[in-house]
């Protein structure tokens, strides 16, 4: 079954109302769809945009010299964190010209990376993550996403949206492998795109001698997704300090390689054990399969916690639950420190997690979720929604 016709990004419309206002910097990682965003913006929104890229040698000079054309009414600056004094560039041209065009400002995590101490451009502009796609943005549905409101469902759920999921699985969200839909474009996908963020994009970081040791690492972790991630069995197992390995693992996540959630502090639920869980931002390299759904699940709850920070201001934040007696649920969704909804994944169950129920009577948690990859059901049972994979994501971004 074909999958529906999507015009824009899902965050296309909030960046285009932000730059009447301020600068526009976005981040995320490497081929998630930064630069074509952009160009859609400037190709839709404005008359006459310019486009340059830090890593184009005649686009180098043009920014060096301030040289663009009188007429630009939106300049994309494409890589130039790669520029030392960029931040002091980018603020000198946005406090002269602010009247005259508009700038956005896209990069890798670097611009994260760049971000460490002092921020000079302070109210000067905002800042989006962009996601790999999710299933309610290549269906197209647009939910209205409130604090402790239980997530909003379509009263019918979309004929394809089991096909859409089975191939986001399959080839994860990243635009150039879910679009071409091949086993072999996914294989040298996965292949050139760490190439390129070992040997270019964290090589220029510094303080990393040992980039094959590095590529170990990157290879090691689709193995412990989903899983206590501890930092001293990887130290044991590639040989180097904590120190060392500790610096691996940081500079892979401000690359969003990975990214980490940790388990939520509550005096009604005490922990032995503060060790974060693992996920990558490509699910397509998760090879287990309850692993991969729990991932992508993940993926989805990040997407949305970071659209409610970057769009709507909240406080919304993203953990898991567990307990020194062994207890633990997945995730859990806060906003301003209190509970909004939990969420349970299994690839296949007759009945609520029982879990999930002390969770959410411990912490009265207002809304509970036990999301199922496999199951056709669709019950509310003790407070919990017993719910398919395919409909739950439909209630995100």
């Amino acid at each position: 079954m074909p999958i529906p016709a999507f015009k824009d990004r899902y965050l296309h419309h909030w960046i285009v109302e932000d730059l009447r206002a301020k600068m526009v910097f976005i981040g995320g990682p490497r081929q998630v769809g930064k630069t074509t965003l952009v160009k859609a913006i400037g190709l839709s929104e404005y008359k006459n945009p310019a486009y340059l890229n830090w890593d184009s040698d005649p686009d180098r000079k043009a920014i060096l010299a301030s040289q663009w054309s009188k007429k630009s009414d939106l300049i994309i600056f494409d890589e130039i964190h790669k520029y030392r004094k960029w931040k002091n560039f980018i603020k000198g041209e946005y406090d002269v010209h602010k009247e005259e065009f508009h700038i956005v400002v896209t990069g890798s995590a670097r611009l994260d990376l760049y971000q460490r101490g002092g921020d000079s451009m302070m109210g000067r502009y905002h800042y989006y993550r962009l996601h790999p796609f999710s299933l309610a943005e290549v269906l197209g549905l647009q939910t209205k996403l409130v604090p402790f409101k239980p997530l909003v469902f379509p009263d019918h759920l979309p004929p394809e949206a089991s096909a859409v999921l089975q191939r986001l699985k399959t080839f994860g969200g990243f635009p150039e492998p879910f679009l071409k839909k091949d086993p072999r474009t996914l294989r040298r996908f996965h292949y050139e795109r760490m190439r390129r963020l070992i040997k270019q994009d964290i090589r220029d970081v510094g303080n990393l001698r040992d980039l094959s040791a590095l590529q170990i690492l990157a290879d090691l972790l689709p193995g412990k997704v989903g899983s206590l991630f501890s930092l001293n069995s990887l130290r044991e197992d590639l040989e180097v300090t904590h120190k060392t390995i500790s610096h691996w693992v940081e500079v892979l996540e401000r690359f969003y390689y990975h990214f980490r959630i940790y388990p939520f502090a509550h005096q009604a639920v005490r922990s032995l054990h503060r060790e974060p869980k693992l996920y990558l931002w490509d699910w397509s390299q998760v090879e287990d399969k309850a692993a991969r759904l729990e991932n992508l699940v993940a993926s989805h709850l990040l997407k949305m916690v970071h659209f409610l920070q970057d769009v709507e201001g909240h406080r919304t934040q993203l953990w898991f639950l567990r307990e020194a007696a062994g207890r633990e649920v997945d995730f859990l969704v806060t906003n301003d420190k209190k509970p909004w909804f939990c969420v349970e994944v299994k690839e296949s169950a007759d009945d609520i997690s029982k879990q999930l129920l002390y969770f959410k009577e411990r912490l009265k948690i207002p809304f509970a979720y036990q999301v199922m990859g496999e199951a056709r059901r669709d019950f509310i049972k003790k407070g919990v929604h017993f719910i398919s994979a395919d409909k739950f994501l439909t209630g995100l971004v």
